[in-house]
Parts: C-alpha cells; structure tokens; sequence
C-alpha cells in the first residue's frame, strides 16, 4: 500500500520474555480507518503486539510506523494520536468518574466529559469515587476515556471482558462510532464471531506468529 494509506505498518516484531518468545518475525499492513481483529488464544502475543504498537513495550527487533511515527523513536508522537485500552484501567481509585475524565480532557481537550460518561451509561454515577464501582463499570469508564481522547488510531486489548450484554452492544457501537469518524481500530480479542461482522481484516496470532 502507499504510504500516505497506512495507519499501521509493522516489519517483523519481535519480542522476548526471558527465555520466552512472545512474538516473533510478526509483519502486517493496515490501511487508515479500517478495523482490524487480532485473535488468538491466550498466551499467543495479542497483547504484546498492541502494547508494541501502542509504545507500552518496545520490541527486541523489528519495527513500525504508526500513523506515519516510528515507535522507536518517536513515542510521544504516537502517544498524542493513539490510545489503548488495557487489561488495567489506571483509574484513580480515589477521585469520581468526571474528575478521572476531567484530568484527560484537562491534557488534550475533547468532548465535554458529562456528555461521554452518558454515551458509555454512567452519567448516573459521574460523582461516585472509582473505588465503589464494579469491574464493568470501570469498563465503561476507560471506554468513556478512550472516546474523550478521539484518537486517530484505538488499540482494544479484550475491551468484551467484564462486561454484560449490554456492555458487548456497546463494544460494537463505540468500534462502529470510532471507525465512522476516521479512527483505525485495532481489538486484541476470543470473541471473534461478535466482532466478524464489522471487522475488516482478522490477523491470527500462533505462539506469537501470524498463523
């Protein structure tokens, strides 16, 4: 693909864990605005591969440009036009859900923090401290983050676990509303038939290799 097209472009990723390989020689394109499913079972590297890409880890060899920034050396820029939803929440345990969002949106602007704890169910509970709410809940709230922060490229590591049903619809309308507003979307995930209708590639993972 050209270039200027890419959102993502990796050259074979490595990474190591010990004596443990949890990535090896994972190359892969990714056009702009599209949503990209990573599977695998657990321990295959989906996981690693997004926090590379994502600059959480560095690689041990390999490359990648994403959004045009390579992620060797040029961290902050990608940390400015990507965001990550995690395993971990990194909340603050001790402040509300609108003061968690207020400290995002006091950083990079975005939408007003009342109106994105709405769209993701907890306007209701705005005020409540972090520490009282459930796993889903603070689900829901790194969702709202990840929204707030518009980035030009999401990366969603297992962003089904905690959640109930309604949370699984949600997943599917914030991937939908994120990729109709120009983001690339790229979710680490076991729930490969929810997401294979609004997917538009699917790399599998193997021992850390694409399968």
């Amino acid at each position: 693909m050209p270039m200027e097209s890419l959102a993502i472009d990796a050259s074979h990723l490595a990474r190591r864990y010990g004596r443990r390989w949890g990535l090896v020689d994972v190359s892969f394109q990714l056009a702009r605005g599209k949503v990209m499913m990573v599977a695998g079972r657990n321990g295959s590297g989906k996981t690693t591969l997004l926090k590379i890409l994502s600059t959480a880890i560095r690689p041990d060899a390999g490359g990648a440009l994403v959004g045009g920034f390579d992620i060797k050396t040029q961290r902050e820029e990608i940390r400015q036009s990507t965001a990550l939803l995690s395993h971990y929440s990194y909340l603050y345990e001790s402040l509300s859900a609108l003061e968690n969002l207020e400290i995002v949106s006091r950083f990079i602007g975005g939408q007003p923090p009342p109106a994105v704890l709405e769209r993701v169910g907890l306007f209701d509970r705005a005020n409540d401290p972090v520490s009282t709410f459930s796993a889903g809940m603070r689900k829901r709230l790194s969702f709202a983050r990840v929204l707030l922060q518009r980035p030009a490229i999401a990366f969603l590591d297992e962003p089904f676990g905690q959640l109930d049903p309604q949370g699984f619809v949600l997943v599917e309308d914030v991937v939908a509303e994120l990729k109709r507003g120009g983001a690339t979307v790229v979710i680490a995930t076991h729930q490969v038939e929810r997401l294979a209708r609004i997917a538009d590639v699917q790399l599998t993972l193997e021992s850390g290799r694409v399968a």
